[in-house]
């Protein structure tokens, strides 16, 4: 009975990954600089989609049994002028206007505060984050809508 040694798959796969590699090296080797810059300069001009910018959150207050007052809680929590307060009101279909509501008592609470009403499972929370740089617009926005006359706002 003889048996060979390293004769198995695992052979076979690595001498076809060898020839895989030298084929893909010696095509790159021959390309023309020329073609390789032309792809380039498409690719910048194309839009890519941005991921929506993403905030760390530092505490999170959830409405309910239990929970203190969210003045007390946001008084128990250190400031920091990069921190943003985001109220978010969740709510069942047909209780749009019943989340908006509450959301707008916790926003009377909370001070300067962003506010977001959303469709889902109901409930009120509130979260105290660093955002991200390029999330400031939402902010700068709501700044400049400050120094509008009454008038013009929505």
């Amino acid at each position: 009975m003889s048996i060979k040694v390293g004769t198995g798959w695992q052979t076979i796969i690595a001498d076809l990954s060898m020839i895989l590699f030298m084929l893909t090296a010696s095509a790159v080797a021959r390309q023309d600089p020329k073609a390789q810059a032309a792809p380039a300069i498409t690719r910048a001009t194309t839009s890519i989609p941005q991921l929506a910018p993403r905030s760390e959150p530092v505490a999170v207050w959830i409405a309910g049994e239990g929970a203190p007052p969210l003045k007390e809680w946001l008084a128990q929590q250190p400031r920091d002028p990069r921190q943003q307060v985001t109220i978010t009101a969740s709510y069942a279909p047909g209780a749009m206007n019943e989340a908006l509501a509450r959301a707008q008592a916790l926003a009377r609470e909370a001070g300067d505060a962003r506010v977001v009403v959303e469709p889902g499972s109901p409930g009120l929370r509130v979260v105290i984050s660093y955002d991200a740089p390029e999330a400031r617009l939402a902010r700068n926005l709501r700044s400049s809508a400050q120094t509008l006359p009454s008038k013009d706002r929505p």
